[in-house]
């Protein structure tokens, strides 16, 4: 036998989990982010009152999410991702409060996509794993995509300052950059195994899904 042929086969290393999950929840990503109703606020077409009943449709998914999050702070496998800095209601509150006044509470109420999503979120909090799948979802999408429709927001609607794109302001986390490095460290450091990885994946395509889902609600409504 020659020496190449007697050679033991190598061993691949394992990609680390980070990467196979943003590289097989991709086209649920891109779907997201590249639907008509995103694609209308980017490029400066989209209505404030469409812009409005998207940050109202945020509201309700965010407090749902924090809540649980709450419920899970003591949980070996959610609770590394919680920091007080990510959190988003105190922001949304703000955000809602100048777009349409004090009384806006009376004004905003989930539409039946967003009451779908809220209540598959409150489930999470029987299935950390889960959970982790929609706090990836949200806020690594809002951290990163997110600055992008905070400047489009600005430029469309003048918002002058922080009122009105207070969601988009991660200033408190410090280097964004970093941030992202430490979220992809905690996701990689994960102890899985592989039925929980694939449950995990399969939760982070569901949630991409009920996004798109509230948006696409939206968007026939608002959208041009």
């Amino acid at each position: 036998m020659s020496a190449t042929a007697a050679a033991p086969p190598t061993q691949q290393t394992p990609s680390p989990f980070s990467e196979r999950l943003k590289t097989a929840t991709w086209d649920e990503h891109e779907a997201a982010e590249q639907h008509g109703f995103t694609q209308a606020l980017l490029d400066g077409r989209l209505s404030l009152d469409g812009y409005t009943a998207m940050v109202a449709q945020h509201y309700f998914a965010y407090l749902a999410l924090e809540e649980v999050g709450r419920a899970l702070s003591d949980d070996p496998v959610a609770a590394p991702f919680l920091e007080p800095e990510l959190e988003r209601v105190p922001a949304l509150e703000r955000d809602l409060a100048y777009l349409l006044g004090d009384g806006w509470h009376r004004l905003v109420s989930p539409t039946a996509p967003t009451r779908t999503y809220v209540a598959r979120l409150e489930q999470m909090a029987d299935h950390p794993a889960g959970f982790v799948a929609h706090h990836y979802t949200r806020y690594l999408g809002d951290v990163s995509g997110g600055q992008f429709i905070s400047e489009a927001a600005r430029g469309t609607y003048g918002f002058d300052g922080s009122p009105g794109v207070c969601f988009y302001d991660f200033g408190a986390l410090g280097s964004l950059p970093k941030f992202r490095a430490r979220y992809r460290e905690r996701l990689d450091a994960l102890d899985l195994s592989e039925t929980g990885e694939h449950a995990l994946l399969r939760e982070t395509r569901l949630a991409y899904q009920l996004n798109t889902e509230v948006l696409a609600d939206l968007g026939r409504t608002y959208a041009p």
